[in-house]
């Protein structure tokens, strides 16, 4: 595709860029990319590269075999947790949201999880986007610029934050969620443009290809792959005529819709598989790879939540996927975000883990003086020092799944995953407010931008 279709819709100075590398104009408007043009924009490309936290211990290293959980979306509504009904999102649930995944430990970098509507205008929408997450957590985190003009001064912003001018471009704790391509096969020229500002502040990104199967890309999944994974080359060969080797997340998301509706469909079976190839995709060329799952379709915290999200998340963490976005809060098919399940979704994440940790086989875990110690003693390994050992090394133990037998459960309120959820996320709004900017930093934000959050 990328040899004998290639990309349409290209910017003029990404166009010369292109061309001063290699790539070849078909006369017809769009740019052709021989293959080993496109082989050397692989093999020149970051590998591994740091994702750091403003807490140093808390960045991450993005690439190899390490899987990572973390947020993403754009949710327009918010599950309210004393209505338990949806509502317009707020500025003031974003801070809440940022305040909440902070101490969430499986939860590795924040993305905005919504959209703050009561605020007017992209540019103040962009700016108290980003000091939301610089206020509220250490971790990394990332974010999105709506044109490429407003990237200069949120860089300023992150300089503040860092210590002072510059600071920030020498250990960069946030990155850019971009899509520069647009299914099918073509470029946006407004994300482009973002993409040349960001590798100029040096600002890590993920270029996020997002087609639809069935309305921008093939319906059949195969098809989708292959056309999904041409777009996201399309991507890192724009940031290799750039500047190769820059620190990009090959973020090739496939999205399903119902193909009797035309819905959006997050959580369904294609979805998850459909990550989980893209994800060995990415992998098998050797790229850090970002997928989205664990996105459900369901608005309450109900069976279909948990069923949806359990089965696209465990996909793409079994398939390697690096950074796994959209993981944690997303409901109502990513048009809603919820308390309740960042922290259902962080004990998820946890068992998720354990999964991937898989089974240790040594001499002292075949436990063969234990077998015979109980077949030969007591007759069970109740209370044994190899029970014991496992008990703390090999067993994860949740806090808000229920594992009481029924009378129990009844006798202590008969109590739902939601509910339980609802008051663990209230205690951790009411207690945990962190200051990650000094009172110094925050004023001289406040002084140079619109801040409307108190």
């Amino acid at each position: 595709m990328l040899e004998k279709l290639g990309i349409g819709e290209v910017p003029d100075r990404l166009h010369a860029d292109l061309l001063a590398i290699g790539a070849i104009d078909n006369g017809n408007g769009r740019i052709l990319f021989p293959p080993a043009l496109v082989e050397e924009a692989i093999d020149q490309a970051a590998k591994t590269f740091i994702l750091h936290g403003r807490d140093p211990e808390r960045s991450i290293e993005v690439g190899g075999n390490k899987v990572y959980f973390g947020t993403g979306g754009a949710a327009v509504q918010t599950l309210d947790m004393d209505s338990g009904l949806y509502r317009p999102s707020t500025l003031e649930d974003l801070h809440d949201f940022t305040r909440l995944q902070d101490t969430l430990a499986n939860v590795s970098w924040f993305t905005r999880c919504c959209v703050a509507t009561d605020v007017p205008g992209n540019y103040d929408l962009d700016v108290n986007t980003v000091f939301a997450l610089l206020k509220n957590t250490s971790k990394p985190t990332a974010t999105s610029f709506t044109l490429a003009e407003y990237v200069a001064p949120i860089a300023g912003m992150l300089d503040i934050a860092a210590g002072g001018p510059g600071e920030f471009s020498r250990r960069p704790f946030m990155k850019a969620h971009i899509s520069p391509m647009i299914s099918p096969m073509r470029y946006g020229e407004d994300a482009v443009d973002v993409v040349y500002e960001c590798i100029r502040h040096n600002i890590p990104i993920s270029c996020i290809t997002a087609a639809q199967a069935g309305a921008t890309a093939p319906a059949t999944l195969a098809g989708f792959l292959a056309q999904s994974l041409a777009e996201t080359l399309g991507s890192l060969l724009m940031v290799h005529a750039i500047q190769p080797g820059y620190p990009m997340v090959f973020s090739n998301w496939p999205l399903v819709i119902d193909l009797r509706t035309g819905a959006f469909s997050g959580g369904s079976g294609e979805t998850a598989v459909l990550n989980a190839a893209s994800a060995q995709l990415s992998n098998w060329l050797g790229l850090p790879s970002g997928v989205a799952c664990s996105m459900t379709d369901a608005k309450a915290i109900d069976a279909q939540y948990g069923m949806e999200k359990g089965i696209t998340s465990m996909a793409a963490a079994l398939a390697g996927g690096n950074l796994i976005y959209e993981s944690s809060g997303m409901t109502a098919s990513l048009l809603g975000a919820s308390f309740e399940g960042f922290v259902l979704d962080d004990e998820m994440h946890s068992n998720t883990y354990r999964a991937l940790r898989g089974i240790e086989v040594t001499d002292e875990n075949l436990g063969f003086e234990a077998i015979c110690g109980a077949v030969l003693g007591e007759g069970h390994f109740l209370g044994g020092q190899h029970t014991y050992a496992a008990m703390e090394r090999d067993y994860f133990y949740p806090k808000l799944a229920d594992r009481d037998e029924p009378r129990t459960w009844a006798e202590n309120g008969a109590q739902d995953a939601w509910g339980r959820a609802r008051i663990k996320a209230r205690e951790i709004l009411r207690c945990h407010n962190p200051a990650y900017l000094t009172p110094e930093q925050e004023q001289e934000i406040r002084s140079r931008f619109k801040i409307l959050s108190s």
